[in-house]
């Protein structure tokens, strides 16, 4: 069931990082916006992210998020801080990319990488590779309700092992993870910039609803 819209609260002041933590070599607010931004004298190594201050469990979170077309972005959830590197996440992500390549799919960060593209419905199992039980719809249709350097809104549903993310109120994705020794209940929210050429991508209006 949808939850009210009362039991959202904004995690974000539009004004400040304040019960975020990354690096504010890529992260800082302007125009009531997350930014994450990687310049020329910037470049990455590894993947870095801006972790919100609590760890999650069953969630909705909802955003807008805004991409440039060379940028490489995501939403982890549920994830694990990655040893030895900081700011790094391992776990699920809702994907955002600039060319609307990847958006909407189910991308494990530095695990079992793609769970469900585009328009697919699967369940995963242990020892074997993500089985598409069903599909939504075609990737490149869904990919026309999804706007290009632009605002889009993202809602991502995790509740016991399933996992549905949506953009622009449109169902891109959904999982259901029966894998026991890899599914995880609950962990760290992130926002992503990922490795690759300058680029700028924008968050705002974050709301969340946990129990």
């Amino acid at each position: 069931a949808q939850h009210s819209k009362e039991s959202f609260k904004k995690i974000f002041d539009g004004k400040s990082l304040k019960g975020w933590k990354g690096d504010t070599l890529y992260w800082h607010v302007e125009d009531k916006c997350i930014v994450g931004e990687v310049t020329p004298e910037t470049i990455l190594k590894t993947n870095t992210f801006l972790i919100y201050d609590k760890e999650l469990g069953d969630f909705e979170l909802k955003a807008e998020f805004k991409i440039t077309e060379a940028g490489n972005s995501g939403i982890n959830y549920r994830s694990e801080l990655f040893p030895g590197i900081p700011f790094a996440l391992k776990g699920y992500q809702a994907d955002i990319d600039g060319k609307n390549v990847y958006t909407g799919q189910n991308y494990e960060e530095r695990g079992r990488a793609f769970l469900a593209k585009r328009g697919e419905i699967a369940v995963l199992e242990e020892g074997k590779a993500p089985t598409v039980i069903a599909s939504i719809g075609d990737s490149d249709s869904l990919k026309n309700k999804i706007k290009s350097e632009d605002w889009n809104t993202i809602h991502i549903i995790a509740k016991g092992n399933k996992m549905r993310h949506y953009i622009n109120g449109v169902l891109m994705s959904e999982v259901t993870d029966n894998d026991a020794t890899k599914s995880k209940a609950s962990g760290w929210l992130g926002l992503q910039v990922h490795v690759g050429p300058p680029m700028k991508v924008q968050y705002r209006n974050i709301y969340l609803s946990a129990r």
